[in-house]
């Protein structure tokens, strides 16, 4: 038996933003693009990885939640503690000095961690959390 990952999720809270993120500064594809009742879902990924999707949903979508639990989600993204992601790349000095370049958020300058990988990290127009890591 062969399990992949299909689609990961990840909260936003602007549609535009993100597609300047993960579109115009990581350099992924557009994928799909859906809005429902002034809601809108983007579906994102690696062009040299088809299979692979980060659906980007509004927070406002989620069932099965109260008011006051969704304002906890929207604070806890704005402070880059509710969801975040991992990606691998060659050369993160490359690749952060790049995107440093285009004024996206840094949160921490690539650097070697104990753990035994060198990364850098960011964060997306929503706040989430973007880890940026070196390939061994």
């Amino acid at each position: 038996m062969s399990i992949t990952i299909h689609s990961s999720f990840l909260p936003q809270t602007d549609p535009e933003a993100a597609l300047a993120f993960y579109r115009d500064a990581l350099g992924f594809e557009v994928r799909g693009d859906v809005g429902y009742q002034g809601l809108r879902w983007l579906t994102v990924g690696p062009v040299d990885q088809p299979d692979t999707n980060i659906v980007l949903y509004p927070p406002g979508a989620e069932t099965g939640i109260t008011a006051e639990e969704r304002e906890t989600v929207l604070e806890m993204m704005a402070k880059g503690t509710f969801a975040s992601l991992l990606l691998a790349t060659a050369d993160v000095d490359a690749e952060f000095a790049r995107l440093e370049a285009l004024g996206v958020d840094i949160v921490q300058e690539p650097m070697d961690q104990p753990y035994g990988v060198r990364d850098a990290a960011l964060r997306d127009p929503s706040g989430n959390l973007v880890r940026l890591q070196q390939r061994p």
